[in-house]
């Protein structure tokens, strides 16, 4: 807890309820927040880092992920050694549920596992970044050093396979991932990351070819 960044803490304690239990060791592993019979465990990012984690805990525990995605951003850079203010502005980046897909490219398959969720909460966050001159070569030499909930503006569970197939616009029509893209207006590279968690899940499937791109439809004999 003591490394605990802001962005996860804040969180922690906006989705706590009476009755849960905070940092409980289980299974050789820290868990977030246990409640009842279900594990609850924040990840701001980097999905990758807890694959390991996620599929020990699944094989025993109804597991939920949780997930903030900033729908609404602020920029706060400190000052440099040329100006003595701070300075704050707004992102023209609206981040979006399918952002998502760019983490979960790191667990796929959990997707469809029968005790393993994730939730989706859209927030308003504000970005706080450092000056480093010897990053220069990287985002003009400007860090993140930290992340700050301000507001939580809606969520959404992904708990059963109709729910992750209900991003998809028309499930009775075969579809690429540049159709994919173009009816949801995404780029084409998370749409292609789409396609694949969702192939790889067992929830799509290849149906044929349309040019050298292939074509995905609904699994046969998905739960509902």
């Amino acid at each position: 807890m003591l490394n605990e960044k802001p962005l996860h803490a804040a969180l922690k304690a906006w989705y706590a309820q009476p009755g849960d239990r905070f940092e409980v060791p289980l299974d050789g592993f820290i868990i977030d927040i246990v409640r009842d019979n279900v594990l609850l465990e924040i990840q701001t990012r980097h999905f990758g880092a807890i694959k390991s984690k996620l599929a020990t805990l699944v094989s025993s525990h109804r597991v939920r992920l949780i997930y903030p995605i900033a729908q609404e951003k602020w920029i706060v850079q400190s000052p440099t050694a040329g100006s003595a203010f701070s300075t704050r502005r707004k992102s023209p980046k609206r981040g979006r549920v399918e952002d998502l897909f760019r983490e979960l490219v790191a667990i796929p398959r959990l997707l469809s596992h029968q005790n393993f969720s994730l939730e989706v909460l859209m927030t308003r966050e504000e970005e706080r970044r450092r000056y480093d001159r010897r990053r220069r070569w990287r985002n003009g030499g400007w860090v993140t050093e930290e992340r700050r909930l301000l507001e939580v503006l809606g969520r959404k569970v992904f708990e059963a396979p109709a729910n992750w197939l209900a991003l998809l616009p028309e499930r009775t029509k075969p579809f690429t991932s540049r159709d994919l893209a173009e009816a949801i207006g995404v780029r084409v590279d998370l749409a292609q990351k789409m396609t694949y968690s969702l192939r790889e899940a067992g929830l799509v499937q290849p149906v044929g070819k349309k040019g050298r791109a292939i074509l995905y439809g609904a699994a046969d004999n998905l739960p509902k």
